[in-house]
Protein backbone atom coordinates (compact mmCIF):
# COMPACT_ATOMS: atom_id res chain seq x y z
CA UNK A 1 0.00 0.00 0.00
CA UNK A 2 1.72 2.88 -1.41
CA UNK A 3 1.54 6.44 0.35
CA UNK A 4 2.50 9.54 -1.56
CA UNK A 5 2.69 13.15 0.20
CA UNK A 6 3.94 16.67 -0.89
CA UNK A 7 6.43 19.00 0.14
CA UNK A 8 6.46 22.58 -0.79
CA UNK A 9 8.99 24.95 -0.64
CA UNK A 10 7.76 28.03 0.61
CA UNK A 11 10.73 30.53 0.96
CA UNK A 12 13.93 30.81 3.12
CA UNK A 13 13.61 27.68 5.07
CA UNK A 14 9.66 27.65 5.17
CA UNK A 15 8.10 24.30 3.88
CA UNK A 16 4.60 23.13 3.96
CA UNK A 17 4.28 19.35 4.01
CA UNK A 18 1.29 17.80 2.13
CA UNK A 19 -0.52 14.18 3.13
CA UNK A 20 -2.57 12.07 0.52
CA UNK A 21 -5.65 13.94 1.68
CA UNK A 22 -4.67 17.07 1.26
CA UNK A 23 -4.27 17.91 4.88
CA UNK A 24 -0.81 20.14 5.81
CA UNK A 25 1.77 21.29 8.59
CA UNK A 26 4.15 23.77 8.24
CA UNK A 27 8.18 22.65 8.85
CA UNK A 28 10.82 24.70 8.55
CA UNK A 29 14.26 25.45 10.74
CA UNK A 30 14.26 26.81 13.90
CA UNK A 31 16.43 29.81 13.48
CA UNK A 32 14.71 33.50 13.88
CA UNK A 33 14.29 34.59 10.77
CA UNK A 34 12.85 30.92 9.96
CA UNK A 35 11.09 29.32 12.98
CA UNK A 36 7.38 29.21 11.91
CA UNK A 37 6.93 25.86 11.63
CA UNK A 38 7.60 22.32 13.14
CA UNK A 39 11.33 21.07 12.29
CA UNK A 40 11.21 18.10 10.48
CA UNK A 41 13.57 15.63 12.57
CA UNK A 42 11.04 16.87 15.43
CA UNK A 43 7.63 15.94 13.36
CA UNK A 44 9.10 12.54 13.33
CA UNK A 45 8.57 12.35 17.36
CA UNK A 46 4.92 14.26 16.92
CA UNK A 47 4.34 11.06 14.14
CA UNK A 48 5.18 8.55 16.28
CA UNK A 49 3.56 10.10 19.08
CA UNK A 50 0.34 10.40 17.54
CA UNK A 51 0.77 6.87 15.92
CA UNK A 52 1.17 5.55 19.03
CA UNK A 53 -1.19 7.61 20.95
CA UNK A 54 -4.35 6.26 18.33
CA UNK A 55 -3.84 2.68 18.73
CA UNK A 56 -3.28 3.05 22.82
CA UNK A 57 -6.45 4.74 23.00
CA UNK A 58 -8.33 2.08 20.13
CA UNK A 59 -7.20 -0.85 22.11
CA UNK A 60 -8.25 0.63 25.55
CA UNK A 61 -11.87 1.29 24.37
CA UNK A 62 -11.77 -1.97 22.89
CA UNK A 63 -10.92 -3.43 26.20
CA UNK A 64 -13.74 -1.48 27.59
CA UNK A 65 -11.82 0.89 29.92
CA UNK A 66 -12.83 3.92 30.78
CA UNK A 67 -10.42 6.40 29.73
CA UNK A 68 -10.69 9.83 30.08
CA UNK A 69 -7.20 11.09 28.51
CA UNK A 70 -4.38 10.74 26.88
CA UNK A 71 -0.71 12.34 26.77
CA UNK A 72 1.89 11.24 24.84
CA UNK A 73 5.54 12.78 25.40
CA UNK A 74 8.45 11.59 23.20
CA UNK A 75 11.91 12.35 23.77
CA UNK A 76 14.58 11.69 21.15
CA UNK A 77 18.58 11.73 21.45
CA UNK A 78 20.13 12.53 18.27
CA UNK A 79 23.73 12.30 17.23
CA UNK A 80 26.26 15.09 17.79
CA UNK A 81 27.25 14.84 13.79
CA UNK A 82 25.16 15.34 10.53
CA UNK A 83 23.04 13.63 9.70
CA UNK A 84 21.73 13.55 13.16
CA UNK A 85 20.38 10.48 13.31
CA UNK A 86 18.00 9.54 16.47
CA UNK A 87 20.06 6.59 18.35
CA UNK A 88 17.43 6.69 21.49
CA UNK A 89 13.88 7.54 21.15
CA UNK A 90 11.69 7.33 24.89
CA UNK A 91 8.06 7.57 25.06
CA UNK A 92 6.03 8.79 28.37
CA UNK A 93 1.88 8.21 28.60
CA UNK A 94 0.29 9.56 30.94
CA UNK A 95 -3.09 7.58 31.12
CA UNK A 96 -5.98 9.03 32.58
CA UNK A 97 -9.20 7.24 33.66
CA UNK A 98 -11.65 5.91 35.78
CA UNK A 99 -10.76 2.10 37.59
CA UNK A 100 -8.37 1.69 34.70
CA UNK A 101 -6.51 -1.91 35.11
CA UNK A 102 -2.60 -1.60 35.03
CA UNK A 103 -2.39 -4.29 32.60
CA UNK A 104 -4.95 -3.41 29.83
CA UNK A 105 -2.73 0.22 30.07
CA UNK A 106 0.39 -1.66 29.56
CA UNK A 107 -0.56 -4.39 27.56
CA UNK A 108 -2.01 -1.63 24.83
CA UNK A 109 1.34 0.27 24.68
CA UNK A 110 3.21 -3.23 24.10
CA UNK A 111 0.30 -3.98 21.39
CA UNK A 112 1.30 -0.41 20.06
CA UNK A 113 4.72 -0.53 20.03
CA UNK A 114 5.31 -3.91 18.94
CA UNK A 115 2.72 -4.85 16.44
CA UNK A 116 0.51 -1.69 15.05
CA UNK A 117 2.74 1.98 15.18
CA UNK A 118 4.20 1.95 12.02
CA UNK A 119 6.60 4.66 13.01
CA UNK A 120 8.09 3.03 15.83
CA UNK A 121 8.23 -0.23 13.27
CA UNK A 122 10.31 1.92 10.91
CA UNK A 123 12.76 3.55 13.05
CA UNK A 124 13.12 0.44 15.59
CA UNK A 125 15.86 -0.50 13.24
CA UNK A 126 18.19 2.61 13.88
CA UNK A 127 17.29 3.74 17.30
CA UNK A 128 16.39 2.31 20.71
CA UNK A 129 12.83 3.02 21.18
CA UNK A 130 11.58 2.58 25.16
CA UNK A 131 8.45 3.40 27.13
CA UNK A 132 7.05 3.91 30.44
CA UNK A 133 3.92 5.43 31.92
CA UNK A 134 1.89 6.47 34.12
CA UNK A 135 -1.81 6.03 35.24
CA UNK A 136 -4.07 9.20 37.06
CA UNK A 137 -7.31 8.15 38.46
CA UNK A 138 -10.04 10.65 37.59
CA UNK A 139 -12.51 11.13 39.99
Amino acid sequence: MAKTVQVKWIEKRQFVGIDSSRHSVVMSSQDEENGIGMSPSQLLLVAMGGCTAYDVVGILEKKRQRLTGLEVQVTGEQEADPPWTYRAIHIHYVVRGKGLKEKAVRDAIEISEEKYCSIAATVRGCAEVTFDYEIVEDE
